[in-house]
């Protein structure tokens, strides 16, 4: 078979950790044989690349084409319209990738489906490309794209249209195959396949040398993620009032950075949290090793790769009870949901973790059940489905 996959969350030279989970899963779906994929990565056209430009700098430093992990991928440039373009982005990015699309082609790769990720905007204009090339298209949805963009009313009503107009959809979790289900019209073939995790890259490390290299002395927790809202790093660091005896690492970066340094001298904590910055995505297992739990206190997620990473290191987790996390966290192996979104019950769920500490033994062996193996087989089996019914289709006609 022969993919094109459709996403604007994927790694590239200048943001190595974007979309992680995505070049993940067809990494392993490339492993297991039988498929070849190519990857349309498009990015935000911006015409300058220097640092103080942020994110749009970077965008501008990115290459139009990379390989990685044997697959080839296209950067190309779209417009996109800051603060006005919302309701435009979809067809934005069609009028962009149409021409992109074609080269592909022309160079020999007649892709048989469209597999795109994360439906605003590049699901709908996913299905859009569909239709243009005549091409099964399957959409992922993964989390904020349809707890957040369907508040919205064009884009709701556009996701509603690539909903019903998709040839099937992938939820990460059963909430969110719930919402693709509220949404369409129940028509379209939505299957559960959650994220894995990769057992080689994420396991434990040693702890002693590196609890040491970092100074780390005492409970130390570790925090993962962009500093952004929903990510909950500003709770968690207030959670440390009511725990005296933990200490934190901040792993990411984003725009809250300077406000969570800010919080934490406030409240005299400089000695008690480390900000790491960003972090290589294959060396974060050594720094879930050193650590006693990973804490991630966001308002909403998905499927949160960094528990299955942490919990594949043997370091358990205490994770805010919303949408896949309350599928991944379910034994007491794995660790401890929070069910008050607050400091204070962030401070609950961790002191009971500490009260109930299992053996990481134990959390490693919880973590194995997530290989990518079942859902690399899932996925495989509904790209050939899909491929058949297009075979079908043409020998009828």
């Amino acid at each position: 078979m022969k993919v094109l996959s459709f996403t604007t969350l994927y790694p590239n030279k200048k943001q190595p950790g974007h979309g992680v989970f995505v070049e993940n899963r067809l990494s392993k779906l490339v492993e297991s044989g039988g498929v070849e994929i190519k990857v349309l990565a498009p990015v935000p056209w911006f015409p300058l690349k220097h640092e103080v430009f942020g994110e749009y700098g970077k965008f501008a430093g990115v290459p139009q084409k990379e390989e990685r992990y044997g697959m080839e991928i296209f950067h190309p440039r779209y417009p996109v319209i800051p603060k006005v373009g919302m309701n435009l982005a979809p067809f934005l990015m069609v009028s962009a990738m149409v021409p992109q699309i074609k080269k592909i082609q022309k160079a020999g790769f007649d892709f048989d489906l469209i597999d795109a990720h994360f439906f605003y905007p590049d699901g709908v204009a996913a299905v859009c490309l569909g239709r243009i090339f005549n091409k099964k298209v399957v959409v992922t949805a993964r989390g904020t794209d349809l707890a957040l963009y369907p508040t919205y009313y064009m884009p709701k009503k556009m996701i509603q249209w690539a909903i019903n107009r998709a040839d099937a959809v992938i939820a990460v979790c059963q909430s969110l195959a719930d919402d693709a289900a509220r949404l369409g019209e129940n028509q379209t073939m939505i299957k559960v396949m959650r994220n894995g995790v990769d057992l080689d890259v994420f396991s434990p490390g040693p702890r002693d040398e590196k609890r040491e290299e970092l100074g780390l002395k005492g409970f130390t927790l570790i925090s993962v993620g962009r500093h952004i809202e929903l990510k909950g790093h500003h709770l968690v660091i207030d959670a440390l009032q009511h725990l005296s005896d933990v200490n934190l690492m901040i792993a990411g970066a984003g725009p809250m950075e300077k406000s969570l340094k800010r919080q934490v001298k406030k409240l005299g904590l400089d000695e008690r949290v480390m900000f790491l910055g960003c972090l290589p995505h294959d060396e974060l297992f050594q720094y879930y090793s050193v650590a006693d739990g990973l804490v991630l206190a966001s308002s909403r997620e998905g499927w949160a790769n960094v528990l299955l990473e942490s919990m594949a290191c043997g370091t358990p987790v205490v994770a805010t009870a919303v949408s896949g996390t309350i599928d991944i966290v379910k034994a007491p192996a794995a660790g401890q949901l929070i069910s008050d979104r607050s400091a204070l019950g962030i401070a609950t769920a961790i002191r009971t973790l500490m009260k109930n500490y299992p053996d990481r033994t134990e959390t490693r062996k919880y973590a194995e059940k997530f290989s990518w193996d079942e859902t690399t087989e899932q996925q495989r089996l509904l790209f050939k489905e899909l491929v058949n019914q297009s075979s079908e289709t043409v020998l009828v006609s």
